[in-house]
Order: structure tokens, then C-alpha cells, then sequence
């Protein structure tokens, strides 16, 4: 063999065992990363295995409304727990019935409010809680908070941003019941109310749905849609003269955990337990000066949150002096937007500087 094949079967039998040294490197990694991720899921399995069946009974009611009041995460509990456990454990954290309506007498708006510096008939407070942290947006003139939407729907809505630059405001909150599939936000759900004129009507089909929004005398409805077609919505919103108004939907079961009464003629909800799991949360409330409410919270690992229950936002509410308030779209939709910055964002990493796509939102001009 001569000297150059010599060489070339030497560069061969070296690129070989290079070649098996980097298949040997990327083996381990893979294998290593593999172990890594099995280690963690079976952590994740034996933590939730442990809050389900431990000591903690408190523990297991919270993780269980918790996760079902998720839209894609349900299916955990069913996993770890029995339909009958489920069962006992809604039935543990539910909220009484709330019939009372709004008596309007109540709340007396505040006359020669100072409008000349929008800044000043605003206030920004911020909420600490155990489990949640919050923020609320207090405006002493409620004819300033309207409904902004992306009338006439598309497929997709805006961010929270876009929404209260587009309208012209300062401030906002996100609003009403929407489809929320793959974070299209473009179409609305049971009823839109904007400036007077309806721009959605559809409210046959769900159950549950409560008109939240404004009339003409600058007072928070909240009212029971139920039963009703649009015909006879059309009818109640001229009846009432609604200015701006939503949606959301009372529905309590083993399914979803969607609730709106809160606070109603001054009177929080009676419930058992905390009423509900802990999320992320959005609210509108009003004092008896007319005075508006406009409360966001975090969760769902935001800070280290799980969230806020219903009798945290009953206990903030009454202590700010809200004679009727409302729960409203929570969960990844919440989010709060004042003065060119997000105060409160959606919980998801990626949404860390935005809000998932809206179709309504509350906003203060």
C-alpha cells in the first residue's frame, strides 16, 4: 500500500470514530433530556396525585374548581378524581341563587364632576391578596366607561391596546362572552351593546346570560336574559335605555364554573365555600355616588398566583364600597390597559406585553 492510501484509510477509520463520538454525544443528550422530561412529568403526577388524595382537603376543593374552570385542562381532574368526588366537591364551593335586581334608586351619580383633567377622575389602586395579586381602575364619572368593539365582526378581534386606542380612550378592561378558539376573539356571543345601538343579538342558546353594562342615567344593570329571544331583547334594551352593555353567562356545574351576581343593592352573594376555584379574574362594580369599579386580578402561575375565588372579589368589591358589581370574561381574557402600558396581561408567557384578541371590551374615555 503506498503512502497515499495509506493516509486516506487513516482519514477514514478517524472520520469513523469522530462519527461515533458525536452519534455517542447527541445519544447521551437525547437520554438525558428524555429522562429529564419523564422525571418531571412523573413529579407533576405524583404533586397533583398528592393535593388530590393528601390531607388537605382545602387543597383538593381549590385544585379542583381550579382546573375546572379552564377551557382546555378539565379533563385533569377527571383523571385523579371520581365523578362523584367531583360532585361533592362543586356542590362544597357553590354560590346560592341571587334574585335581587338593581335597584337604580341606589346609586346617586355625583354631580359637577371635574372633566377639564380626565387624570384626576381616574385612580389606578393596586390589591395584594394570598393567592392573587389585583388592580383597579376607579373612575368618579361613569358616563366616561363605554363599550368599544371591532363591529362589524371578522374573524378576528383586536388586542386590549388596539381596542382602547382605536376608540379614543385612556383605559380599559376586557368585556363580554366571546369565542375564544385559538385566540381568534372575533366574534361575540348573546349580546352587544355600543353608544346605544345594538350590534349583536343572538342570545338564544345559552343559557344563563346576564346583560352587564350602562344605561342612559350612567347605572350598572345587571340584568337575567334568560328565556329570552331577540325579539324581546331588542325590547328590553329600549325599555331600559342600555347605552353600552355585554355578556357573560351563570353556569355552575362539573363542567364550567361561569358566574356574574356578585354584589347586588349593596348585599354580597351567599355561597359555600369560596365559591369557586382560583383564576384569573375580571370585574365591574359601582359605589352608591356612581362611581365605577373596573377590577383585574392574576393567576394561573402569573407570580406565582393561582388566582382569585368568587368570595375574593365579593371581599374586594364590598370593601371599595361597590353597591352592585359583576363578574365578567376571566381566565386568559383578563387583562387591564392604562395610560400606554398593560397593568394587568394575560397569563400566558407569549401574551406577556398584550392580551388575547377581543371583540368587546369596557373602556374609559
Amino acid at each position: 500500500m503506498n503512502s497515499r492510501n495509506m493516509r486516506n484509510s487513516n482519514e477514514n477509520a478517524r472520520r469513523k470514530i469522530s462519527g461515533k463520538k458525536v452519534a455517542m454525544f447527541f445519544g447521551r443528550c437525547l437520554a438525558t433530556i428524555s429522562v429529564t422530561i419523564l422525571m418531571i412529568f412523573l413529579t407533576l403526577v405524583i404533586m397533583i396525585f398528592l393535593i388530590c388524595h393528601g390531607p388537605s382537603e382545602k387543597a383538593t376543593e381549590l385544585f379542583t374548581t381550579t382546573f375546572l374552570e379552564t377551557g382546555q385542562m378539565k379533563f385533569i381532574v377527571s383523571m385523579f378524581l371520581s365523578d362523584d368526588k367531583v360532585k361533592e366537591i362543586v356542590a362544597n364551593n357553590s354560590m346560592s341563587e341571587m334574585t335581587a335586581e338593581v335597584d337604580t334608586d341606589l346609586i346617586t351619580v355625583a354631580e359637577n364632576i371635574d372633566n377639564t383633567d380626565s387624570s384626576k377622575d381616574i385612580e389606578l389602586v393596586q390589591i395584594p391578596g394570598n393567592t392573587f395579586h389585583a388592580k383597579m381602575l376607579i373612575i368618579k364619572d361613569p358616563s366616561r366607561v363605554k363599550i368599544a368593539t371591532t363591529y362589524p365582526w371578522g374573524e378576528y378581534g383586536q388586542e386590549l391596546d388596539q381596542l382602547v386606542k382605536n376608540s379614543g380612550s385612556i383605559a380599559g378592561i376586557n368585556g363580554g362572552l366571546y369565542v375564544s378558539d385559538s385566540n381568534k376573539g372575533g366574534r361575540p356571543l348573546g349580546l352587544v351593546v355600543c353608544n346605544g345601538q345594538i350590534q349583536y343579538n343572538n342570545p338564544t342558546g345559552y343559557a344563563g346570560l346576564y346583560l352587564i353594562g350602562f344605561d342612559t342615567s350612567n347605572i350598572l344593570r345587571i340584568i337575567s336574559l334568560e328565556g329570552m329571544n331577540a325579539s324581546q331583547v331588542e325590547k328590553l334594551v329600549k325599555d331600559e335605555n342600555i347605552r353600552d352593555a355585554v355578556v357573560f353567562q351563570e353556569e355552575s356545574s362539573d363542567k364550567n364554573n361561569h358566574f356574574v351576581k356578585l354584589v347586588v343593592n349593596g348585599e354580597g352573594r351567599q355561597m359555600n365555600g369560596s365559591g369557586s376555584g382560583a383564576n384569573p379574574r375580571t370585574v365591574i362594580g359601582q359605589r352608591k355616588d356612581g362611581a365605577v369599579l373596573l377590577l383585574v386580578t392574576d393567576g394561573r402561575g402569573a407570580a406565582g398566583h393561582l388566582g382569585a375565588t368568587a368570595s375574593d372579589l365579593i371581599d374586594i368589591m364590598l370593601e371599595y364600597g361597590a353597591v352592585n358589581a359583576a363578574n365578567l370574561d376571566g381566565g386568559s381574557s383578563s387583562s387591564m390597559y392604562y395610560n400606554d402600558q398593560y397593568e394587568m396581561t394575560s397569563v400566558t408567557l407569549y401574551y406577556s406585553n398584550s392580551s388575547w384578541r377581543l371583540p368587546t371590551a369596557f373602556v374609559v374615555k
